[in-house]
Parts: C-alpha cells; sequence; structure tokens
C-alpha cells in the first residue's frame, strides 16, 4: 500500500509551490487572459527549458514537423543546461563495450538491481500512487538501457570510452542496492557530448524555421483555458552575456504571453537551492546539513515546479533526493558555493569527524546514500578520506566536463598520460583545493587535518591505531576486511585494474606516499521526485487524470513518471533519463498535435 503522506511530508510540497515562483508571477496571473482563439497558437509547441530533455524533446517535435517555441530564462550561452558539465556516464544494459570487457550483463540482472536500488513502496499498483508511475517508467527505462539506446544514441554520432566503470555497488546482498556489474559508460567527449548531436539537430530546426529559439524569456505561469493548457506567460529579462554556468541578471524588462496547443516543462531540478533542499530533506537521512557545497548552477532553483502544480500538475516524492558525499570546495569556482565530486576507486579509507572509521556498506563507491546517512548521524557536515599519492594518482577522478580535459576533448594522448602520471585536474586540487592536506608522516598529517577544521577531533592514536589493523589485513590474500575484499574484487575486474585501481598496499607504506587527507562536503545534485507523468510524458492532476496539452521531462518530472529511481540511482541514468523521458515526450506532443 502507498505510506500515508504526514503533515509534514504536505507542508513540502506546499513549499515547492511556495518558493518555486507562484509569487513571481502573481501579477501577471492577476489579469484575467481571454481564452485563445483557435488557430491564434504562435507555435504547435512550447517547450520550457534549454537542457538535456528539453532539446531532446524539442529536436523531436521538429523532426516530426512541428514549430516549436525553445524558452529559457538563461542566455544562450547555457544551452545544454547541467548536461554540458557532467562527466557524461550513461547507463547501458549488455552493451558492446560491456562485452569487449568479458561482462556478462543482461536485462534480467539490471531490474534485479533497479528494483533492489529503487525499493518502491509507494502505491505502486494503485493508479493514485506515488509509485505507480514511477515504476512503470523505470521499467520502460531499462527496457530501453538493454534495447536501442546504445544503437540510437551510436546512429546520432555518440562514442564510449571502452573501459566501462562500476560505480554505486552496493550494500552486499544480490538483490539490495547497487550494480551487480559495471554499466557506467563515459562518453567520448563527456558531457558536451552528449549535448551535441541534439544542440545540431535543434539549430538545424532554427536554420529551417521549425524552431525559434526565446532566451532570456522566464515563464512565470502556465495558462489554462477550459482546463486545458494553452500556453505560457512570463517576464522577458534583461539581455546577458554571462558565461555557461555564471549567475545571470534577474533584471525585468517587459512580459510575454505565448499561446501553443502542447507545452513541455524541462526545467530541471532543485540542486542549487539549498532552502528547497532542506525543507525536503527526509527524516530518512538525517539531520539537513548546515553546510554544503553546491553541485549544480544557481539556475537550477526548482522555480517551474511551483509554477506547474499552480497549473493543476502533481508533484510526488519530494523528499526522493540524491546528494554525493564526496564534494570538494572548488577553489576556482564558475558559480556560487561551486562544488566538485570526487569520484573514487575502491581504496581510501573512510573516516567520519571524529576519526572513526566507517564500515560496510560506506565504502568509497558503494552506497552513496547510506554512508551520506551515516554522515549526518555523526552530527558533522563533513567526513575524510585518508590515503595516499598511489591511490589518488590511479583512483580519483573528477565529475565534470571541465575536469577531464582529456576525454572531454578527445585528447588520446593526454589520456594515455593517465598511466604514469597523477592528472593534472587532481595535482591542482592537491596544491589549490581548500579541502586537501599532505604530509609525509601521519602525526604531521593529523595535526593538518585537526588544523583545516579547527575542531581538533582526530586523535593521532586512535587514527594510527584503525590503519595499522587495515594494514595488516593486507599481508594475506584473503580478508575479513569488507574493504579489502572489495579492492580484491575490484582487481579481479579488468576495468578496475586497468584504470581505476591501484595495486594494494599499506596505507602507512613509504613508498607509496606522501600522505594525503581530504575533507569530503556534501554536495548538492539531483531530485529524484517531480511532477508525476504517464508514459507519454503527459502531466497528471492530483486525480490521476493527465492534464490536457501539459507536458514534463526530465529532472522536473523525476526523470520520469516523477521518481524514476525510486530512494536510489544506480548512477548513469540521470543523462539517460533526460534522454529518454524527452523522447518520449517529445514524440507523444508531436503526435498529439
Amino acid at each position: 500500500m502507498e505510506n500515508s503522506v504526514p503533515p509534514t511530508a504536505i507542508s513540502r510540497r506546499r513549499a515547492l509551490t511556495a518558493a518555486g515562483g507562484v509569487l513571481a508571477g502573481a501579477a501577471l496571473a492577476a489579469h484575467t487572459a481571454p481564452a485563445f482563439a483557435a488557430g491564434s497558437s504562435d507555435a504547435d509547441a512550447i517547450v520550457v527549458g534549454g537542457g538535456l530533455a528539453g532539446l531532446v524533446a524539442t529536436a523531436e517535435l521538429a523532426a516530426a514537423g512541428r514549430k516549436v517555441l525553445l524558452l529559457d530564462q538563461e542566455p544562450e550561452t547555457n544551452l545544454g543546461g547541467q548536461a554540458f558539465w557532467s562527466f557524461g556516464g550513461l547507463f547501458l544494459v549488455d552493451s558492446d563495450e560491456q562485452r569487449l570487457m568479458g561482462i556478462k550483463d543482461s536485462r534480467e540482472l539490471a531490474w534485479q538491481d533497479w528494483l533492489g536500488a529503487a525499493g518502491f513502496d509507494r502505491g505502486v499498483e494503485d493508479p493514485a500512487g506515488q509509485d505507480h508511475w514511477a515504476r512503470k517508467w523505470a521499467e520502460a527505462y531499462v527496457d530501453f538501457a538493454a534495447g536501442e539506446k546504445r544503437s540510437w544514441l551510436y546512429g546520432l554520432g555518440v562514442r564510449w570510452f571502452p573501459i566501462v566503470g562500476w560505480a554505486e555497488r552496493g550494500g552486499g546482498l544480490a538483490d539490495g542496492h547497487g550494480n551487480s556489474v559495471p554499466r557506467f559508460h563515459v562518453t567520448w567527449g563527456t558531457g558536451p557530448a552528449v549535448v551535441e548531436p541534439f544542440e545540431k539537430r535543434v539549430r538545424a530546426a532554427v536554420a529551417d524555421g521549425k524552431v525559434t529559439f526565446r532566451f532570456r524569456h522566464r515563464v512565470d505561469e502556465i495558462v489554462r483555458t477550459g482546463g486545458t493548457v494553452t500556453g505560457v506567460r512570463g517576464a522577458v529579462l534583461e539581455p546577458s552575456n554571462a558565461a555557461r554556468g555564471k549567475a545571470s541578471s534577474r533584471t525585468v524588462v517587459g512580459d510575454f504571453e505565448l499561446r501553443a496547443p502542447v507545452v513541455i516543462v524541462t526545467s530541471g531540478g532543485i540542486g542549487a537551492n539549498h532552502d528547497l533542499v532542506r525543507r525536503n530533506w527526509p527524516a530518512r537521512l538525517g539531520t539537513p546539513p548546515k553546510f554544503m557545497v553546491t553541485g549544480v548552477p544557481a539556475h537550477v532553483d526548482g522555480r517551474m515546479l511551483g509554477i506547474t502544480e499552480a497549473a493543476g500538475g502533481r508533484i510526488v516524492n519530494p523528499d526522493r533526493m540524491w546528494h554525493y558525499t564526496e564534494g570538494l570546495r572548488n577553489y576556482d569556482p564558475i558559480w556560487a558555493n561551486h562544488g566538485i565530486r570526487i569520484l573514487p576507486g575502491p581504496s581510501s579509507m573512510w573516516f567520519d569527524a571524529t576519526g572513526k572509521r566507517f564500515s560496510a556498506p560506506d565504502l568509497p563507491g558503494y552506497d552513496t546514500l547510506h554512508t551520506l546517512k551515516s554522515i549526518t548521524d555523526t552530527g558533522y557536515d563533513y567526513s575524510w578520506f585518508v590515503t595516499t599519492q598511489k591511490i589518488i594518482a590511479k583512483e580519483f577522478a573528477l565529475s565534470g566536463s571541465e575536469q577531464n580535459p582529456d576525454l572531454t576533448n578527445k585528447d588520446v594522448w593526454m589520456l594515455l598520460s593517465r598511466i604514469w602520471q597523477t592528472p593534472e585536474p587532481i595535482e591542482k586540487f592537491k596544491k589549490n583545493g581548500a579541502d586537501f592536506v599532505v604530509a609525509s608522516t601521519l602525526s604531521e598529517l593529523v595535526t593538518g587535518m585537526n588544523k583545516l577544521t579547527g575542531d581538533g577531533l582526530i586523535d593521532l592514536a586512535g587514527l594510527k591505531r584503525q590503519i595499522d589493523a587495515r594494514d595488516r589485513e593486507i599481508d594475506n590474500p584473503y580478508t575479513k576486511d569488507a574493504q579489502v575484499m572489495g579492492i580484491r574484487n575490484a582487481l579481479a575486474y579488468t576495468g578496475d585494474s586497468l584504470s581505476r585501481t591501484a595495486p594494494i598496499h599499506k596505507i602507512l607504506d613509504p613508498g607509496a606516499g606522501p600522505l594525503i587527507a581530504v575533507r569530503l562536503n556534501i554536495l548538492t545534485r539531483k531530485t529524484l521526485g517531480g511532477l508525476q507523468t504517464d508514459l507519454s510524458g503527459r502531466v497528471l492532476d492530483a486525480a490521476g487524470t493527465p492534464i490536457p496539452g501539459l507536458y514534463a521531462a526530465g529532472e522536473v518530472a523525476g526523470f520520469g513518471g516523477g521518481g524514476v529511481h525510486g530512494y536510489r540511482s544506480l548512477e548513469g541514468t540521470f543523462l539517460g533519463g533526460c534522454l529518454f523521458s524527452g523522447r518520449q515526450a517529445g514524440r507523444a506532443a508531436a503526435a498529439a498535435i
């Protein structure tokens, strides 16, 4: 049965409305608009949001011969949205790349993993349940990932780095959370290469007169006439030359009203709005952190969630979210409070703020949300990696297209240089980042850790005892230490042994040094709940009925159905969720017009 929704959850949903921009459009909404006359539309469809899902939906509409207005409050420099900044990881099942690496995957195994991670439990069989459409979207997406996803993208020119990554390895049970096998396919060219084919298609449609860009157009209201969505109203913002990711002006220079029989909302999530993140923070993840770093630009603020709810759309699962535990403060920030995530290999030792080692499944790369709860339970907002130069040289990767110039620029020589040297972005963070401590001895390391935080919580004797205990487990090829078992498991996979796992060694081995401690901050990222949609991407109202003319795709729709991931992600599924839901909504809307 669907979980009952406590009053606090209802207030959180109301908070989405209150903070989502309804007040911003109140002046416009106060004026009653005449019903749109038949044939008076400005386009066949309006797409709100120029991120990946919006580009995919627009490309599908244009391919079907429809005329589209693509609106975004940001300047043109931000076309592609958050996907541009991503590492470009995609979840594929039984791919050519997996088979090349000797990985035996299947649709059945992927679905087992998805269900174990998602934990759908809110009215799955009830058409009014919060997880009813989410689970249907999940099954459709796994079918897509195991079916035509790769061939579709390959036909558009997308290619992948041949070594498949193993993200979110899970909590220790076959039917529980986590990927049983590596499925994280890094796009050759990272996030920009995922965006590129769809941006090209849309720009070609602009040249053909099928698509019109309307940048600096901030939607404040979705207009309904006689129960049917008939367009949008909003404010025109002053021109801006802000670089991609930089905050742009919110000065209003005019207003607009545009008509179309279809509106598709593809506006993203709430990751940059820390107030909304905290209001929707679930008790199961502990106390909301007082300090977090931000993994998305400032315009990822959740405004359109509240605006679409005001138009009748139903928001479900607002308490489900995905934040990372390995965030670094960017020493060269692009947006305010800019955070970068470490994508760790399996070898760094992980300690809480007081110097107590985490146990399984709170190991690097295993179970993000379980570890998040373990961190918040300590009463502190940060934790520590204690590691070695030998480990970071091979195991540390930084999320983000700009942090991986070799992959992003398709530079084979620079990529190969990772074999004999630590990647330059890692070394720059080690040298310039506020969260790194480097020392030749453990005593010096502990002094630096305590100086960095000012808390004085790390005890040298206690930390040394735990590291020594772990190091003794390296002497034999078998062990009772779950992390050491995991390292050996990783080394048994060719992909990890080649590129993501350092040869197993003792942390206090002088030959592996220097010693490095990294303070890890909580990094906001993805909204897992959102607007509830059916498999056509149509937004549903509180009664479960599609709102005529209104569609949603991407993160604003929980990547499909209001929460395709359930409680947890298997990674590589955020970009893929934008691709799939954008395609579904675009094709369905084109057919409906």
